[in-house]
């Protein structure tokens, strides 16, 4: 009994599929690039009315990078401050002073869960979740400024993104 030939696992599709035929049944990123290179772009501007030099990571509702820009003038740690603040975001899919509770409610736990991630999970201010209605799309995070600065350069991007 002959078995039916399919193509990757991913599309279910009949290894004669056209790859024009693969590409619909792809499915769309809930959070695309364009969209985050918006709310960096919106962040960058308030740190710069601020007057003040960040980072800014986007990651996806997996806690994996889309975008990540550095100013000119930010901390060279920043970067990766930012992209684990926002990762810890994401994963938790708690905003960052919520997940500082956790750390400080939690600190073994906190440990266990951070060793769980593909990066280290930075707790406190400056990651705020990238909702659509109720969904989680991703999570941004923000390091450079004082936490406060981070959280308003933050809720300036996101202020960017349409509603849907």
């Amino acid at each position: 009994m002959a078995v039916p030939s399919h193509g990757p696992a991913s599309t279910g599709l009949p290894s004669r599929a056209t790859p024009a035929a693969a590409r619909r049944y792809r499915p769309a990123m809930p959070l695309s690039l364009e969209n985050a290179q918006t709310v960096i772009a919106g962040a960058h501007e308030r740190a710069r009315e601020l007057g003040i030099a960040v980072s800014v990571a986007v990651v996806d509702e997996s806690g994996l990078l889309v975008a990540l820009a550095r100013m000119d003038g930010a901390p060279p740690i920043s970067p990766e401050i930012a992209e684990a603040k926002a990762c810890g975001c994401a994963l938790w899919r708690r905003e960052g002073d919520s997940l500082e509770a956790v750390y400080q409610d939690r600190p073994g736990f906190f440990a266990q869960v951070d060793r769980m991630a593909r990066r280290p999970l930075m707790p406190g201010k400056g990651s705020l979740l990238v909702r659509r209605s109720a969904d989680v799309l991703g999570a941004i995070g923000v390091s450079g400024g004082t936490p406060d600065q981070d959280v308003d350069c933050g809720r300036a991007g996101l202020a960017l993104l349409e509603p849907s």
